[in-house]
């Protein structure tokens, strides 16, 4: 039995931030949603990716034909084919939040025909995923971090993140300033993560990263460019935080290498990024073959079927911009309880976009 898809479309909508952001290399004031709606036979399957209008575009122009007949059952031959429909394009960017949009759009449809939530499909027992608090831009004053770390903490969360590396990494003072206070305030029950977003040389990522572990900070995220295995071996062994990187990872060769390199603790995967739910599956067994844990980055909600189906899960990243834009916009999610999220017993992902009110954020 198969069922063909016949209809897949794609739309860009960008949605003001609610208050000017950045981290250590890059400032934004909007977050562009690409949203992927596929269908077969009576059932609709939604995905999306937080990237470019252009990805839009790019689903219409190569992949749409692409995936348009094939069997709505069988999600991963239709990833293949548009893996190979994106080679002149190039896979990593804005190709693969394409494919990873339409892949994760194909598997909700899949999991919709078969009445099932995408984790049973999985053969994944039930389990809560434990969750981290993840803002603290480099743009906040103090004020505004606190209620953010306050909010966190009011949620029962275990571990909260800011973001440091300010201006090229050339702020080392406030960095260390602002983690001191959050330090301060979650007191030492609670982990503190700090993500620098590839900001450091390496030799300041050591030093600031030796002043980060008398803080008590356990995860340094990105202390130098995730192109730069070496660097992230070189800070990996000089540092006791647990050193993580992988979001900007957009294929699977990428995390073997990362793997291979022993440049981190924990490998970082982005379900809009990577590949969709597809390669994400392929990373984690990458990961758990070189005895590595695997953290979700960003899009919580999107992350939670495939993140309880995934060896040596070790938490999801609760992003401020992503849980925001889901509040508004997206139905079928849920706030952590007691810092864990819960996997829906909805078929598929479970989630659904409010399209009514994503449209006067439409730009493409």
């Amino acid at each position: 039995m198969s069922e063909p898809v016949r209809v897949v479309e794609a739309a860009a909508y960008e949605v003001p931030t609610d208050a000017p952001e950045a981290d250590g290399t890059l400032a934004w004031s909007a977050t562009t949603l690409v949203a992927v709606t596929v269908r077969a036979g009576d059932e609709v399957g939604t995905g999306w990716t937080y990237a470019p209008p252009a990805t839009a575009a790019l689903v219409s122009s190569l992949l749409a034909d692409v995936v348009r007949g094939r069997d709505a059952l069988a999600p991963e031959g239709s990833q293949e084919a548009m893996v190979r429909a994106v080679r002149n394009a190039g896979r990593p960017g804005v190709a693969a939040t394409a494919v990873s949009a339409v892949d994760i759009a194909l598997w909700d449809l899949c999991g919709r025909l078969h009445g099932l939530p995408l984790w049973r499909l999985w053969g994944a027992e039930e389990r809560p995923i434990p969750v981290y608090g993840s803002g603290g831009f480099t743009t906040y004053d103090d004020t505004r971090l606190v209620a953010q770390v306050d909010g966190w903490l009011g949620l029962g969360l275990g571990a909260v993140k800011i973001k440091i590396g300010e201006s090229w990494g050339s702020a080392e003072r406030r960095d260390l300033r602002r983690t001191a206070l959050v330090r301060s305030r979650v007191g030492g029950d609670v982990e503190v993560f700090v993500d620098a977003n590839g900001g450091y040389p390496v030799g300041r990522a050591v030093r600031v990263g030796r002043r980060l572990d008398d803080l008590g900070v356990t995860w340094f995220e990105e202390p130098v460019s995730s192109d730069d295995l070496a660097g992230l071996r070189r800070v990996r062994d000089g540092v006791a935080a647990d050193v993580a990187a992988g979001e900007y990872g957009y294929d699977l060769p990428y995390f073997e290498r990362l793997c291979a390199a022993g440049a981190v603790d924990c490998v970082q995967v982005d379900v809009t990024r990577c590949g969709g739910y597809t390669e994400w599956r392929r990373i984690a067994a990458v990961a758990a073959a070189h005895g590595l844990d695997v953290s979700g980055h960003c899009a919580p909600y999107l992350t939670v079927p495939v993140a309880v189906a995934t060896p040596r899960l070790r938490h999801l990243e609760w992003f401020h911009d992503h849980v925001r834009i889901a509040r508004e916009l997206v139905d079928g999610y849920t706030d952590p309880v007691g810092g864990v999220l819960a996997a829906s017993d909805r078929p598929g992902h479970g989630l659904s976009l409010r399209h009514p009110a994503l449209e006067r954020y439409r730009v493409a």
